[in-house]
């Protein structure tokens, strides 16, 4: 059996929502966003990074430039005494742009290849895992991975409950304020689980 992880999305979730960022001095974490992560490693859980990026296939900035936000990430969790276990990247949009960023991928949330590839590489067990986000397309990639799915807040989350919620299926399995809520509140509710 594997080890249970802790799914994050980017902006919206762990980081402020700006829209596609293009540069790397618009990129800012939450305040509380290192927090979280470091929760989740004491836990004995996989903290991992699941985010789309498909302003790569409109064009708006290179791969190379998600490579260094990412590389901030990692620098920004390291000096606040925290890791991500893995960080997994979808580029693609499905009608927009030229190949090979152009196509209709397994991998681009809510699909749920980002997370079957962590369930391979790292031992994810998906069924005891939770993925955290600020939209819809977040609880639904976790659902459709057979984990549990928390929205926050923060990001597009406010918005999204309020006009869309009422519309959906199925309801988050958890609504939180924000990410560090989130982790505290799962582990929480892990802990009380028989």
């Amino acid at each position: 059996m594997g080890r249970p992880a802790i799914f994050f999305d980017r902006d919206g979730t762990l980081s402020h929502e700006i829209g596609y960022v293009n540069h790397l001095s618009r990129f800012r974490l939450l305040p509380y966003a290192v927090d979280a992560v470091r929760l989740v490693n004491a836990s004995g859980r996989l903290a991992v990074l699941v985010t789309n990026q498909a302003g790569v296939a409109r064009g708006y900035f290179p791969e190379s430039l998600i490579h260094e936000v990412h590389a901030h990430v990692r620098a920004a969790m390291k000096a606040g005494g925290a890791r991500f276990d893995g960080i997994y990247v979808c580029v693609h949009h499905p009608s927009v742009g030229a190949a090979p960023y152009r196509r209709d991928c397994d991998c681009r949330k809510p699909k749920p290849g980002l997370l079957l590839q962590a369930e391979k590489d790292l031992g994810a067990d998906l069924a005891r895992s939770w993925m955290i986000g600020d939209r819809h397309g977040d609880v639904a990639v976790a659902w459709a991975a057979g984990a549990r799915g928390a929205m926050v807040k923060t990001g597009y989350g406010e918005g999204e409950l309020q006009w869309h919620a009422p519309g959906w299926e199925r309801p988050p399995d958890l609504v939180a304020e924000n990410v560090l809520e989130a982790v505290e509140r799962i582990l929480a509710l892990d802990e009380a689980a028989p």
